[in-house]
């Protein structure tokens, strides 16, 4: 290896090691590569980092984040969980099924894991322990669960993941309704014979009134993912759009329909979006300086060169980047390992004969998993804090959900037609 590389390899783990932020490791990084090693003017990395922020695709992450924060604000995080528990609260294990069926709904509307785990876990947590549910059980079901605000559209991660791939954002969107479909349903069914098991004590079953109460209450809340998703494939407006609307429609009920948010909360929940969006843009342009420095040293065709010529079938080539990806899930945040991986491995894929789309719902799968395993995990210390216990326990409580969620990333792998099915379907072809 040329000592350059070492170099820049060096000075990438050294600022990760000291705790730099990830934004200022990617950028360092990046420039010291593009001035030193390639003696490229400083000013090349300027205007990197302008063309990084003047990408119209960056609208949908922006306004989605503004939707989340809205929804948390108010009440309709709320609506959705009691919605949630009304259908399935009555069954063994029904409030555990509550809470994946309310990460599902949030999902569909804020497309961020971490706004999932604060919004719901932070809710369902103390409420299944209060209901006498196993202490480690709840941690570690509501740890996993938010994984579905990645997975089941709209989902930052898909939408940062298309802007390098140039694949259809709404096509790449419904490549995560099955896979989602299917975290559900699996994390629900092991609910289920887990609480069956122990013989936990059941709601009632509602009677038809009440749940009709429940939904009518709710309406407003259950039809914001409709109005985003009917209005993307229908064709009455395209996703940048859809993350518009559905910030005014949020802002519209919870401040004139349910009045549970005050206008003297509106400037709170700007802010705090603004805040999340910058964070975010900084991410985006570090990592984008740090690709420029990669591209211009032709790394990924040298390591699509390498794998090709080590790799023959497209079978090992996904086991292996599964277990690369979910490695680095554990120590790298999905916005930053999307951003600088995708450009790596898009040689790759048309070499091995694997469709975009579907590495995409790999590659966001993978690096979800990542938000639950330490060492730096973030989800694992959300739920520490909200439970009151430490990094070791949330790890272990979270192992059986982890083992169900990898089983089912292993069967899209290796099953491609499951997770195009719907595009196809849509789309054709």
């Amino acid at each position: 290896m040329d000592a350059s590389y070492l170099l820049i390899v060096a000075l990438l783990l050294g600022l990760l090691a000291a705790t730099v932020p990830v934004f200022m490791c990617l950028f360092f990084t990046g420039l010291v590569g593009l001035t030193w090693t390639l003696n490229i003017p400083p000013q090349a990395a300027i205007e990197v980092l302008y063309r990084s922020m003047d990408k119209f695709a960056l609208v949908v992450v922006l306004f989605f984040v503004l939707c989340g924060n809205i929804m948390t604000t108010g009440t309709i995080v709320q609506k959705l969980v009691k919605t949630a528990n009304v259908l399935v609260g009555f069954l063994p294990g029904g409030l555990a099924m509550a809470g994946i069926l309310a990460c599902g709904f949030f999902g569909a509307i804020s497309g961020s894991t971490v706004a999932t785990v604060v919004a719901i876990g932070g809710f369902m947590i103390p409420a299944l322990i209060e209901n006498d549910y196993d202490h480690r059980f709840s941690v570690g079901i509501m740890t996993t669960a938010p994984i579905l605000g990645v997975v089941i559209p709209p989902s930052i991660s898909m939408i940062l993941y298309a802007m390098v791939s140039n694949d259809p954002l709404e096509a790449l969107f419904l490549t995560g309704f099955i896979p989602g479909l299917l975290i559900m349903i699996c994390m629900s069914i092991y609910a289920w014979f887990f609480c069956k098991r122990r013989n936990l004590p059941t709601l009632p079953r509602p009677t038809m009134q009440e749940l009709f109460a429940v939904l009518r209450e709710s309406i407003w809340a259950l039809c914001l993912p409709v109005l985003i998703f009917g209005g993307i494939y229908s064709g009455l407006f395209t996703a940048n759009e859809a993350a518009v609307v559905a910030c005014f429609y949020a802002f519209f009920v919870e401040v004139f329909i349910h009045r549970d948010m005050k206008l003297t909360d509106i400037k709170k929940v700007i802010v705090s979006s603004a805040i999340t969006s910058a964070t975010l843009l900084i991410i985006v342009a570090g990592a984008s300086v740090f690709g420029e420095y990669l591209t211009f040293e032709r790394i990924p065709d040298q390591i699509a060169n390498a794998v090709v010529a080590n790799i023959q079938t497209p079978w090992v080539f996904l086991l292996a980047v599964n277990i690369l990806l979910l490695i680095i899930g554990m120590f790298m945040d999905i916005i930053s390992a999307t951003l600088i991986l995708t450009p790596i491995f898009l040689p790759l894929l048309s070499k091995f004969g694997i469709d975009t789309m579907h590495f995409g719902l790999l590659m966001t799968l993978n690096l979800g998993i990542g938000y639950c395993t330490p060492p730096l995990g973030v989800s694992l210390y959300i739920s520490g804090a909200v439970a009151d216990r430490d990094l070791v326990y949330v790890s272990k409580a979270v192992l059986p959900f982890l083992v169900i969620q990898i089983a089912i990333l292993l069967v899209l792998t290796f099953w491609s037609d499951l997770v195009l099915f719907l595009p196809r379907l849509v789309y054709g072809g």
